[in-house]
């Protein structure tokens, strides 16, 4: 799922929705996101990213693995839902097949989340029963840096495009990372360094559905942001996609692992 929230227009990208300041033009609380523009992964390229699902098992956002029982997502994600209709789906690449299932046991939501702006987009899924590591089941590695503009990865089960159904097939795209200015010249005020940016063109881009999955610097496969929202009016646009920047999250993730 995806989120726009408007403080320019911005629509959250996951399947469910969070509440949103509806007299904000920007805001598109319909939105649902997925990659746009992109392609089939290969099998077992992303060993890091899962589906996280509702009981009857539906896809409804995007995830990563911390370690064997913890899974970073957005908290626009999981505010609003329970333990019983939150799981996971780790190991595959298809939504339809394969991969090993878990549930919950616990939601972690990052304090100072404001689901009208969606600052501090961030969360935690802590697993049930733990994840057994292998070839196709491993830990995402996490930026630490203040990182700028550089090549980058999105990857999800987002929407192909807007109005359009969730894909099977694990998709990824090459994007690019903006420097905090360059966001800002979209955004504005609605953006802050605790954020970070990507855009390659329109008709590329995030959608419903990779809300709370990774994006990862092309060089080191390291973490960069967590898919939080978009402008509102479709998908891929030709506007900055917005994530949570997870190297201003570090000693809050490392503290709800913790937990």
């Amino acid at each position: 799922m995806l989120k726009y929230v408007v403080l320019l227009a911005l629509v959250a990208y996951s399947a469910a929705g969070p509440a949103f300041d509806t007299n904000d033009p920007r805001i598109d609380i319909d939105g649902d996101w997925r990659v746009v523009g992109g392609s089939n992964a290969p099998a077992g390229a992303y060993p890091f990213i899962v589906s996280l699902r509702s009981s009857g098992g539906a896809h409804f956002c995007g995830g990563s693995i911390l370690n064997s029982v913890n899974i970073l997502t957005a908290a626009h994600c999981i505010i609003g839902r329970s333990t019983a209709n939150t799981g996971v789906l780790a190991g595959t690449n298809t939504l339809n097949s394969g991969g090993i299932t878990r549930g919950s046991s616990r939601l972690i939501l990052h304090a100072s989340y404001n689901p009208s702006t969606l600052a501090n987009d961030i969360g935690v899924v802590r697993l049930s029963s733990a994840l057994a590591m292998s070839g196709l089941v491993a830990q995402a590695g996490l930026n630490v840096g203040n990182t700028g503009a550089v090549n980058s990865i999105l990857i999800g089960w987002g929407r192909t495009a807007t109005n359009s159904g969730i894909p099977n097939n694990l998709q990824h795209l090459n994007t690019q990372t903006l420097t905090h200015a360059q966001c800002q010249q979209s955004w504005g005020g609605s953006v802050s360094t605790l954020q970070i940016c990507a855009l390659t063109r329109a008709g590329q881009g995030a959608c419903n559905g990779d809300s709370g999955g990774p994006l990862i610097q092309t060089s080191n496969r390291a973490q960069l942001g967590v898919v939080s929202f978009g402008r509102a009016g479709g998908c891929a646009i030709g506007w900055p996609d917005v994530y949570a920047r997870v190297s201003s999250y570090i000693n809050w993730i490392n503290s709800a692992v913790n937990s």
